[in-house]
């Protein structure tokens, strides 16, 4: 159904804007959905699991702002600037996977205060400026390009078929299935469900703090703004594409074709000549539906096994 609306999408806008199948549009439908797609896909095998991550936005900010900070205040080399900034997000997953699994608190909870604390200590570290003036070292890894296209669809390309690998085929990443389907299963068949969990948090800081850093070199400035409601953005793709919040289902696939939906939604406004507001408007519609959907289907299947049961 997904696949049928992206092409629906597809086939509308062709008719309806002559420019929509310019080969510059549709660079810039791909390279807008690129940074979010990053996260969207280790976000996939979090919320797989049974968990979900609301700070990716504020950890962007974070890990890019490091990572400025100490290439343009310190003078440090862009590469190792670059990686600090990359291990700032992996540390604050780390941060959250412990939260969450040693200490019990609810992820949405967790995740939420992390979406304010993160935000804050960017703010602290820069002072409330922005950082702009990068160095040309440090603009490459986000402006420059490869084959025609720009890094970043180059990125994301590369996370989309890992992980579609990875959890289709790795052994590891396919116990995300069977945690978020049904944890107490999961223990007693020997997973070491705090492990996964712990690892999926992490590996969500580490995209998150990769696709920071690729923001802030595509934009050459890091801002204590950016991110800004990527969080919900990237769980609407996920959840559209087919992921539960209660965990056990989703794919990369999915959140491939939910991130492309939500990229031709933009796309379209803007060609549309749509006002910009109504894109926020869009984005929290779509949500609370793929949500409405999720929760009605996980109580047809309930009904169903309860049926089974009797019989």
């Amino acid at each position: 159904m997904l696949l049928m609306i992206v092409v629906a999408i597809f086939v509308t806008m062709s008719f309806a804007s002559p420019i929509f199948f310019n080969k510059d549009n549709l660079l810039a439908v791909f390279l807008g959905l690129s940074v979010e797609g990053i996260i969207a896909v280790s976000m996939t095998m979090l919320m797989v699991s049974g968990g979900f991550d609301l700070s990716v936005g504020s950890v962007m900010a974070l890990s890019a702002a490091v990572a400025a900070t100490l290439c343009k205040d310190f003078a440090m080399p862009v590469p190792a600037a670059m990686l600090i900034g990359m291990l700032t997000g992996a540390l604050v997953g780390l941060f959250n996977g412990f939260i969450v699994t040693k200490i019990g608190i609810n992820p949405f909870i967790t995740t939420l205060s992390g979406l304010n604390l993160f935000r804050g200590l960017t703010y602290i570290l820069m002072g409330g400026r922005n950082i702009s003036g990068l160095p040309e070292s440090y603009r490459i890894l986000g402006q420059d390009y490869f084959l025609g296209m720009q890094m970043p669809i180059w990125y994301a390309i590369a996370f989309f078929v890992i992980g579609f690998i990875l959890l289709k085929k790795s052994r590891f990443f396919r116990q995300n299935y069977y945690v978020g389907g049904n944890e107490k299963s999961a223990m007693l068949s020997g997973i070491n469900v705090n492990k996964v969990r712990i690892f999926n948090y992490f590996l969500t800081g580490v995209s998150a703090g990769f696709a920071g850093v690729v923001m802030s070199s595509r934009v050459a400035s890091a801002t204590t703004t950016l991110g800004t409601g990527v969080e919900l953005r990237v769980v609407t793709s996920v959840i559209v594409g087919g992921a539960s919040l209660y965990g056990g289902e989703g794919s990369v696939l999915g959140t491939f074709l939910g991130c492309m939906l939500m990229a031709l939604v933009t796309n379209t406004i803007n060609l549309t000549g749509v006002d910009v507001y109504w894109q926020t408007f869009v984005s929290g519609a779509i949500l609370l539906v793929a949500v409405i959907i999720d929760k009605t289907g996980k109580q047809r299947r309930e009904k169903i096994a309860m049926q089974a049961e009797k019989e």
